[in-house]
């Protein structure tokens, strides 16, 4: 079974310490069983978490046998890392151990070296100390997370859910990330990043419109043929003021939204039918099957192909 391991460091914000426990520890298999195991470890026995003390029931032994390492924030991040805990983490990286930070644990992560020369995100309120602290990290403050593969890191709070969900669905497939996303009553997946968090020193919008109903029309109708004037009309605004709105409340264009919607429901039906191809481009709202496999490609990283022998359990075949 994969282990994650949580590593809580004096400081460790609950928040995020509590949510990988949860998310890791209630996600299940298709057969029922657990996918992971989750370990909660320290270099101390008794930790500071603020509002209350925290005795690990593991200690950094355990990080030697992880799958996954998750490395919360702390309340100050510039406070030095303990060096067993940098030095366990170096080691865990050359085993090819998957590293993932969440919030102000960036900074933990960055305090390795591991994230020199990669593009990284933390809560957009401490990008900028830890762009100053690590030169060599390329931070980027706009994104929920980044996945570097072996590496990851998330912003603030509750993008540690969007990461968790993240990887639970590189690991065991949309199906499985999409019941452990309705049990911590979170969509599998936002659009944009931080940046339509962000305080911004301007007037809000004097109809504080939302795009919210907007969205969940157009991924019902990802199937069909929709223009950016249609979703204009749709919406009742011009393509100039949709297109504005989407770049504040998405931090992406109307086009590439749908696009990324049309291949979550790929993934989807990849998973769950036994539908070629051809059918399930088609069927998502792609005119061209060559088009289809051009964007799943980029946007997931590998062919429908390679996707379903990856995630497929073993669906009935359906009848057409």
């Amino acid at each position: 079974m994969h282990t994650v391991a949580v590593l809580a460091l004096d400081g460790v914000i609950p928040f995020d310490l509590s949510t990988p426990l949860e998310v890791f520890a209630r996600s299940r298999l298709p057969d029922g069983r657990a996918a992971y195991r989750v370990r909660v470890c320290a270099p101390a026995a008794e930790i500071d978490a603020g509002a209350f003390r925290l005795r690990a029931p593991w200690g950094m032994d355990v990080l030697a046998e992880a799958d996954t390492i998750i490395l919360p924030g702390c309340a100050d991040p510039t406070v030095p890392v303990p060096p067993e805990a940098l030095d366990a983490l170096r080691a865990a990286a050359a085993r090819g151990t998957r590293i993932a930070s969440i919030c102000a644990g960036a900074f933990v992560f960055a305090a390795t070296g591991l994230l020199d020369g990669m593009r990284a995100t933390t809560h957009w309120l401490g990008a900028p100390a830890l762009a100053a602290l690590h030169p060599e990290v390329e931070v980027d403050p706009d994104v929920l997370y980044v996945d570097n593969g072996q590496f990851l890191t998330s912003a603030g709070a509750a993008a540690g859910l969007d990461l968790c969900l993240h990887m639970i669905r590189r690991d065991h497939g949309s199906a499985v990330a999409a019941d452990a996303a309705r049990l911590s009553v979170m969509p599998l997946e936002r659009e944009g990043g931080q940046a339509q968090f962000i305080v911004h020193e301007q007037p809000p919008s004097p109809d504080g419109a939302t795009l919210e109903p907007l969205l969940r029309w157009m991924e019902e109708n990802a199937g069909r043929e929709l223009t950016v004037g249609e979703i204009a009309a749709h919406a009742g605004m011009s393509t100039r003021t949709l297109n504005r709105r989407f770049r504040e409340q998405t931090a992406t264009t109307p086009v590439l939204w749908l696009h990324r919607a049309r291949i979550r429901q790929a993934q989807y039906l990849l998973e769950t039918t036994a539908h070629a191809v051809d059918r399930i481009a088609a069927q998502v709202g792609f005119g061209s099957p060559t088009a289809f496999r051009d964007r799943f490609k980029r946007q997931v990283g590998t062919s429908p192909h390679a996707y379903r022998r990856a995630f497929q359990g073993s669906p009935e075949p359906q009848r057409i």
